[in-house]
């Protein structure tokens, strides 16, 4: 069994669970690749034998899941390299809320001893693919969620926004929000959009910050061709996928829909969204019930 470990730069009490991780694996006979950046790390910690990736390189090699140890942003991140792989991802949480990353550092050994038995089912998650008219942008992907905002913070910008090329409004704000059901519980969240749950088929709008109070966040089909056309009074507004941000002209035109493949999560049996929902957003939790 081929199993990748994905993560970033570490404090030294991450570390020692990657360390142990690896010798865990070490002792299922998997065959392990773990990311450079982490391998350069503890390459003079451990006797465990392992294979290396980049980290912005697309895996290559046929593995059969891929563990994220980190938060939600270094799952967002594994994602980018895994794109339509198939490859199954698990996320340890050694971040902090973790809606993604759902397995607690303290219960990785007994989560991924359940996995390599086979004890788990795949939640398939949609992502978003997002390009412009003129490629002034290479195609990107977004398993959260596709924003635009305006490069100087101070001022608003006008967003005309189409679907399936009918006008639907022009948003002036500090930016919009597109999320998918998976990042419906992230910054779409934080901006009072709506959550989703990860099988229902739709994308919400969610805007930053509207000047005009009528406007509400909207759920739409996700099979919906999104059309982004800023205007503003600075030259460049800014476009981010997820954790990756590119600088734009204004007069580009972002198009935005839904990607031909899906993002394979890992769920273990005694796991799932509404769990991780009540969990991490603490309802139920009312000191007055």
């Amino acid at each position: 069994m081929k199993i990748a470990v994905f993560g970033q730069a570490y404090k030294t009490e991450s570390l020692n669970y990657i360390l142990n991780l690896l010798d865990f694996l070490n002792t299922k006979v998997c065959d392990i690749f773990l990311v450079q950046d982490v391998s350069d790390l503890i390459k003079d910690k451990t006797t465990v034998r392992f294979q290396t990736f980049k980290p912005k390189e697309a895996l290559t090699q046929k593995i059969d899941y891929l563990i994220s140890v980190g938060g939600d942003g270094t799952i967002l991140r594994a994602a980018a390299i895994i794109k339509d792989s198939n490859i199954p991802i698990i996320g340890i949480n050694t971040g902090r809320l973790g809606f993604l990353a759902t397995i607690n550092k303290e219960d990785m050994l007994v989560a991924i001893d359940e996995l390599l038995k086979g004890n788990y089912r795949i939640s398939k998650r949609s992502l978003l693919e997002v390009n412009t008219k003129n490629n002034e942008l290479e195609k990107g992907y977004a398993l959260n969620e596709i924003s635009v905002s305006g490069k100087n913070t101070m001022s608003m910008i006008n967003i005309n926004t189409y679907l399936n090329d009918k006008y639907l409004n022009t948003y002036w704000a500090d930016g919009l929000i597109i999320a998918t059901p998976t990042g419906s519980t992230g910054y779409s969240l934080s901006c009072n959009g709506p959550i989703i749950t990860p099988e229902v088929q739709a994308l919400s709008i969610t805007p930053i910050a509207p000047h005009n109070l009528s406007i509400r966040p909207l759920i739409i089909k996700d099979d919906t061709l999104i059309k982004l056309k800023i205007e503003s009074r600075e030259k460049e507004f800014l476009l981010s996928m997820d954790a990756r941000v590119a600088t734009l002209q204004t007069k580009a035109e972002v198009n935005i829909k839904k990607a031909n493949f899906q993002l394979q999560m890992v769920e273990l049996n005694n796991q799932s969204f509404i769990k991780t929902l009540r969990e991490k957003l603490l309802w139920g939790n009312d000191t007055r019930n």
